[in-house]
């Protein structure tokens, strides 16, 4: 026997989602390609879980409608929708074997038990657990747990795997592995998989696509490096990577390129539809460039307030006219002390125009 997993698309209709008088989905469309992994990221109460959660079934859509594989579930609890998903808790008995939970879902689904315990060993290899059918999950570590949560999704053979914040539980280091793990995973079988998180880095390192909501809608959805590269409004800018936004002036621009004045230095970017006059600009914090400041330099003139020395890399406050600056710099054998006088350059791979 061996799984058959059929990956699903996903789409949202102009879904609004209502509870009494508080408007959580506002008028959302999307969709997902059967095969991808799609990360919905966003602050707490943008909207992303609810999100998730009428993927499954587990709520309901005031208005729009649901689609998964092409086929409208807006109106089917969630028993009748072929997703399975992958809870923050991970969710598992503790009364019952490693084996036993894997295959609770087809046992209740009325598989034979055979068959049930076969399936179940073979999702408990798909993800690096063959043997482990007769341990406890107590006998686990947390990211192995994560990796029975999967595998007991994943025999269910759904159309579209649906993971709830799945690495929230964990430490930085185990985290790091176990998404590698997840991504592999999907790539591999060739999921549709819809990913729930509120850790930029998280996001950007196992998706496809992120969906970014905020306040209930979309505020921009593309690639990891779409958005990190070309943020469509000042929230994204700040929500994805962390960004300084200054206010520059575009000098002169065309449909492709547009010359911005910092203070007094100008350098020419990427232009987003704007034309001449005031704008902000997005600088990420490795693209500002520091040097211990002398007479003859070009630049912006401020000072370092702190000095934050963490390993590979050193995390600086600076006091500029443009307002205070968050900087990080790879180059710790250059250590500037804090009280320094600077002198301030951008890399002009990392600034950003705001287009709104």
């Amino acid at each position: 026997m061996s799984l058959q997993l059929q990956a699903g698309s996903v789409t949202f209709e102009n879904v609004t989602k209502n509870y009494g008088a508080v408007t959580a989905i506002d008028n959302v469309s999307f969709s997902i390609e059967p095969g991808h992994l799609v990360t919905l990221l966003g602050p707490s109460g943008c909207g992303k879980t609810t999100t998730l959660r009428m993927i499954a079934g587990l709520e309901h859509a005031s208005s729009g409608r649901i689609l998964i594989g092409g086929k409208d579930v807006t109106s089917l609890p969630a028993t009748d929708r072929d997703v399975s998903m992958v809870f923050q808790s991970y969710a598992l008995f503790p009364h019952m074997t490693v084996g036993e939970n894997v295959a609770y879902g087809l046992n209740v689904g009325g598989l034979k038990a055979s068959e049930a315990t076969e399936r179940a060993e073979e999702g408990l290899a798909l993800v690096g657990l063959a043997g482990y059918a007769s341990r406890l999950p107590s006998e686990l570590s947390g990211g192995q747990q994560q990796r029975v949560a999967v595998a007991r999704a994943l025999v269910l053979e759904p159309e579209v795997l649906l993971l709830d914040e799945p690495l929230s539980n964990l430490d930085a280091k185990l985290r790091r592995k176990v998404r590698e793990e997840i991504r592999d995973l999907q790539q591999n079988l060739g999921l549709t998989a819809v990913y729930v998180t509120h850790d930029q880095e998280e996001a950007l390192a196992v998706s496809d696509r992120i969906i970014v909501m905020n306040r209930s809608v979309i505020a921009q959805e593309g690639t990891p490096r779409e958005l990190y590269e070309a943020p469509a409004s000042a929230f994204i800018a700040d929500f994805i990577g962390d960004a300084n936004l200054v206010t520059g002036e575009v000098t002169q621009s065309n449909q492709k390129t547009a010359k911005v004045r910092i203070e007094s230095v100008e350098y020419e970017l990427p232009n987003r539809g704007l034309g001449n006059g005031s704008t902000q600009i997005a600088i990420r914090p490795d693209s500002i460039l520091l040097e211990p400041a002398s007479a003859n330099q070009a630049g912006i003139k401020g000072s370092v307030t702190h000095s934050t020395y963490l390993g590979n890399q050193i995390h600086y406050s600076v006091d500029s006219p443009l307002g205070e600056l968050f900087v990080v710099d790879y180059r710790i054998e250059n250590a500037i002390k804090a009280g320094s006088d600077i002198s301030i350059t951008f890399a002009t791979k990392g600034m950003s125009l705001i287009a709104s």
